[in-house]
């Protein structure tokens, strides 16, 4: 593969958002701190009662995992990792499909992917039940939930523990892609109101529609039946950091 140079049109714009990320959650930080009363909309049936910054960044968190269900074919933030499951997206092979392989691909990377299951399980889990003895807050939630939003995209532009597990070689072959927004908001599983079971919800929507596409369309989720996943037909150069160490590989 070939070395590439300077950087991708998709990588300068979660770059961006990397760093509007970041800013968000000092934003939210010290409105807490100084407004703590904007938590309100967190609880029961608030989120119709007044206006909180806070429903901006419901909107943004729906926004986005509405571009993950909907198939959008000229959105230019969105990675190739994360629309996969559509059919425009998929490029199939010349040659024919080995479907031995490609089911024990599946069933490889499926086992993977519930290994990480199990540890986020874990920790949603550890976080709950720091919820429930009083050790944490609503708001504690709230402001862990905006730390994963900014974690998800370092993941993808500086370094994912993941890839351990997963042994995947970049973002855009990743099994678990869009298991972004559950990881997110599960959280806030015990923050009873409409502005967490309402993004709950969708992630829930989100995750089963890709579950249910790697079930049903599997060919779309390997390179060696999509040939779109292949790294000399890259246009995202999304995660350069392993593009390299694969081109030093090879």
């Amino acid at each position: 593969m070939s070395r590439v140079h300077g950087v991708s049109k998709t990588r300068r714009i979660y770059i961006t958002q990397l760093v509007i990320r970041c800013l968000v959650l000092v934003i939210c930080v010290l409105l807490l701190i100084f407004k703590p009363e904007q938590a309100e909309i967190l609880h029961g049936w608030n989120f119709f009662r007044r206006f909180s910054p806070f429903h901006l960044l419901w909107l943004a968190w729906m926004l986005d995992m509405l571009w993950q269900i909907v198939p959008v074919r000229k959105h230019l933030t969105i990675a190739l990792g994360s629309q996969k499951h559509f059919g425009f997206r998929f490029q199939p092979i010349r040659e024919s499909i080995n479907y031995q392989a490609l089911r024990r691909h599946i069933i490889t990377t499926t086992k993977a992917a519930y290994k990480v299951f199990a540890i986020w399980f874990a920790v949603v889990a550890a976080v709950s039940l720091l919820r429930y003895f009083g050790l944490l807050t609503d708001t504690a939630l709230l402001l862990v939930t905006i730390a994963f939003y900014v974690c998800d995209l370092i993941c993808v532009l500086v370094w994912c523990p993941f890839r351990l597990i997963l042994k995947t070689r970049c973002c855009t072959t990743c099994r678990i892609f869009n298991w972004d927004h559950l990881m997110m908001f599960t959280p806030m599983l015990t923050v009873h109101g409409f502005y967490s079971r309402s993004l709950l919800l969708m992630a829930i929507a989100d995750w089963l529609i890709w579950e249910l596409c790697i079930m049903m369309y599997p060919e779309r989720f390997w390179e060696q039946t999509n040939s779109a996943l292949r790294c000399e037909n890259c246009t995202d150069k999304l995660c350069t950091q392993y593009c390299e160490a694969n081109r030093r590989k090879k």
